[in-house]
């Protein structure tokens, strides 16, 4: 809900930058939407539009879509041989869907800086990015077995995604199944019951938490789909017919029926709801980029430092926040500079335009976001886990260091909406 609560913000901040557009100066006139003549700002802004739309959102979403998908088929497989017989699966195989996990969080955690779209219209974000876990509330689900003859099959996936609440789905959920203490799940302790101390009194197998663990992993797969499928009109067929025909997700924008990524590259034309170029900027900066930095200073981080909830850690079974934190921040990265790594432009970028209007202001972008990253190291290189020490002195550093960058985005989408 709180990721919500954010987008709303930011596009009431959003609203209030694009009547800026009024005041650009005279040799630079506003937007008409009526006219095919752009001036030589808006001509870069609908290029950077482009270049961030097909080289940042798309990979990033066909990746996750990819790698969620590899993700399910894995657990499929894995939990079919281990309900047959436990030792036939090995070490190597956990290992290995281990991996592909780490993969597609990854990707997720990279396309945190335009949550603005599909994600939060659609509710995916909350649907398959709830924190913290319900424990309780998953021993509880895993231990009837009526629940867990639901969660097997095809048709348990439709079960998982429609009937277990949202602190039950996504990756928190797997990431428990797959994850102890910072390690990869052993294949052993999956051939014993459930030993955590939310489970005791209950009997819980390891075929029962695989099957769970593939049944949200189906649910996963399919909303990561309905991102690609919702921003990407050129996606897969395969991903467009299970989006649309087989799980009747919506997929359009509302009052245009358009993708979400042509809505955008459609901006100031009739049908688009970017009646300007400025409108798109301030889009990727504060609905995207200020959304995200603000979260993981404010919330990711803040909410366990500053004691409000020491047990709000984001990945605490992997041990894996710092990543993801850092992934939230290359994900601001790949929205200013155009692309993702190997597809940037150092052109037809909010840090090309910036450069080209507004050195100075370009400069303290990059330095904040090196900043950030470079804070965000020093918390790894640190040894301690988020989750065994939620404030600790570099947590602290990081989080300022984010929050200039919050602030530096939001300058910058100041600047471009009135110059």
């Amino acid at each position: 809900m709180k990721k919500f609560i954010n987008a709303l913000k930011a596009f009431a901040m959003i609203a209030a930058l694009a009547v800026g557009t009024a005041s650009c100066s005279d040799d630079d006139p506003s937007e008409d939407p009526d006219t095919d003549t752009l001036t030589e700002k808006e001509t870069l802004m609908k290029a950077v539009t482009t270049q961030y739309v097909n080289n940042v959102i798309y990979p990033t979403y066909e990746s996750l879509a990819a790698e969620t998908e590899t993700l399910y088929d894995q657990l499929n497989e894995v939990q079919a041989k281990f309900k047959a017989d436990p030792t036939s699966v090995s070490q190597s195989e956990i290992d290995a869907i281990c991996t592909t996990f780490i993969n597609a969080r990854s990707y997720w955690e990279l396309s945190e800086a335009f949550l603005y779209g599909a994600a939060t219209m659609f509710g995916i974000d909350p649907h398959i990015d709830t924190w913290p876990l319900d424990l309780d509330g998953l021993a509880t689900e895993l231990s009837n077995a009526d629940k867990i003859s639901k969660l097997e099959g095809e048709d348990g996936i439709t079960y998982a995604g429609s009937k277990m609440g949202q602190e039950l789905l996504g990756f928190h959920g797997i990431e428990f199944i797959l994850f102890r203490d910072g390690a990869n799940r052993t294949v052993e302790s999956l051939r014993a019951n459930e030993t955590d101390e939310a489970f005791a009194g209950k009997s819980v197998t390891g075929v029962q938490e695989l099957i769970y663990a593939t049944a949200v992993a189906g649910d996963l797969r399919d909303r990561c789909y309905q991102l690609e499928v919702s921003w990407n009109e050129a996606a897969p067929a395969a991903h467009i017919t299970r989006v649309v025909d087989e799980c009747e997700l919506p997929c359009t924008v509302e009052g245009n029926d358009y993708t979400y990524g042509k809505n955008m590259l459609e901006a100031t034309n009739v049908g688009s709801t970017y009646a300007t170029w400025r409108t798109v900027m301030s889009t990727i900066l504060v609905a995207g980029c200020s959304n995200i930095a603000n979260e993981v200073s404010a919330t990711k981080m803040g909410t366990a430092y500053n004691g409000e909830d020491p047990n709000y850690i984001e990945s605490p079974y992997s041990k894996r926040s710092f990543i993801d934190f850092e992934d939230n921040i290359l994900s601001i990265e790949n929205a200013v500079n155009g692309g993702v790594e190997g597809k940037r432009s150092s052109t037809n970028s909010i840090m090309g335009y910036l450069n080209t209007y507004n050195s100075s202001l370009a400069t303290e972008l990059k330095n904040a976001i090196d900043n950030s990253l470079s804070a965000l190291d020093a918390c790894k290189q640190s040894g301690v886990a988020f989750v065994d020490n939620p404030t600790a002195t570099h947590v602290k550093t990081a989080m300022d260091a984010i929050a200039e960058l919050d602030a530096v985005l939001n300058e910058a989408a100041e600047w471009i909406a009135k110059n």
